[in-house]
């Protein structure tokens, strides 16, 4: 028996490659247009429902493409209003995206890819291991599956691309997402309404900016190469040098500027990157680069080694940084009691605490004979 080929998602199609798909089937561009704003500025999922055209073309339309390509499977309301959602693609693939309201924005962390490769080592997505990329539309319909959990008339203001994945080793299909979100005509958020973060991949990070001028996130974590390796096991392929050298050369380009800082996303592990010598580093590593720093006590999750400094630690950290008037801000945790905080998002079960590493020295040796960072970065 035959298994039926899915019809192809008309969400993984910006405005162009849509033109360009109707006229390939003898369609104006102007059908295009329509059916596009239909979708994103009225959230109009189903072509039965989009009224202003044929009965027809709403039938050729319904036989050609597929609308929906996640389905919400399972919810979790954090006591801070903190909403994460479980959703499943049609392969059972499952990842998770999640609300955080505040008073004038709503913001939704956004995954890119099942899993994610990195290892991370403080990280529980990384523990998941990677299973595949998203695609265009999958990455696309988390706002629509997300906004439907919303109260109100509360709107979805905000994305950050922070949830599970590396999104710099999906770029194609997260440059075809920006491009609808982006459109006056799709959804229409502001370039500085989104923000990418990546954990170092040099290569790509200027192709992201090419395409579309986001906000850049860096998640940066550690002053040396030392602490890096371990952490954010990546560095091995791009250290540090390299990754603020290309950070520097974007800068002579205007594609970092004052108007268009760099956010580096450093999260505090006790007496592992939190002392004064480190904030210190810290300063040294981005003298010239423009930049908002954004510290996260980590957020403990099953099978961590690592644990959140005192606040005492926290202030002194904080402190080197605010004297040498560096922009900083502390991210306290938001939806740590549903499993919904930076570096906790995981669909499966990983190692007990007893199974890891119990210093940073281990968790390198541990790491080095089982990473290959260039099969890595070549997914």
């Amino acid at each position: 028996m035959h298994s039926i080929k899915p019809l192809p998602n008309i969400k993984d199609l910006s405005l162009d490659a849509l033109r360009e798909k109707f006229a390939g089937m003898g369609l104006p561009r102007y059908r295009a247009d329509q059916v596009f704003q239909g979708l994103y500025r009225r959230g109009i999922e189903h072509f039965d429902e989009m009224t202003d055209l044929s009965v027809e073309l709403r039938e050729r339309l319904t036989s050609s493409f597929a609308t929906v390509s996640l389905n919400c499977v399972e919810v979790f309301h954090s006591e801070d209003g903190t909403v994460k959602a479980v959703l499943q693609a049609h392969d059972a693939a499952r990842i998770e995206a999640v609300l955080i309201p505040e008073p004038e924005r709503t913001t939704l962390c956004v995954s890119t890819q099942v899993g994610c490769p990195l290892e991370c080592d403080f990280c529980a997505t990384g523990k998941m291991g990677f299973v595949r990329n998203l695609t265009t539309a999958e990455i696309v319909d988390q706002v629509f599956r997300m906004r439907a959990l919303l109260d109100g008339e509360r709107q979805i203001t905000n994305l950050v691309f922070m949830g599970m994945g590396e999104p710099l080793l999906n770029l194609p299909n997260v440059i075809e997402a920006l491009r609808i979100f982006l459109d006056p005509k799709g959804f229409a958020y502001g370039p500085r309404r989104i923000t990418i973060s990546t954990s170092g991949v040099v290569p790509k990070i200027r192709e992201l900016l090419d395409a579309a001028p986001v906000n850049l996130a860096v998640s940066l974590h550690a002053t040396t190469d030392e602490v890096r390796d371990v952490l954010v096991p990546l560095n091995r392929r791009f250290p540090l040098a390299l990754l603020l050298g290309e950070l520097r050369a974007l800068m002579r380009q205007e594609l970092v500027s004052k108007r268009h800082p760099v956010f580096f996303e450093y999260t505090l592990l006790a007496d592992v990157n939190d002392s004064e010598a480190d904030a210190h580093r810290l300063l040294q590593l981005l003298r010239g680069i423009p930049s908002k720093i954004n510290v996260i006590p980590v957020n403990p999750h099953a099978g961590s080694i690592y644990r959140p400094p005192s606040e005492d630690a926290i202030h002194r950290f904080m402190g080197v940084l605010a004297r040498a008037r560096m922009p900083v801000t502390l991210r306290r945790s938001r939806g740590a009691d549903i499993a919904a905080a930076c570096g906790q998002l995981a669909q499966q079960k990983i190692h007990s605490q007893k199974d890891s590493p119990k210093t940073v020295k281990q968790a390198a040796q541990a790491a080095d004979a089982t990473i290959d960072t260039h099969e890595v970065c070549e997914k």
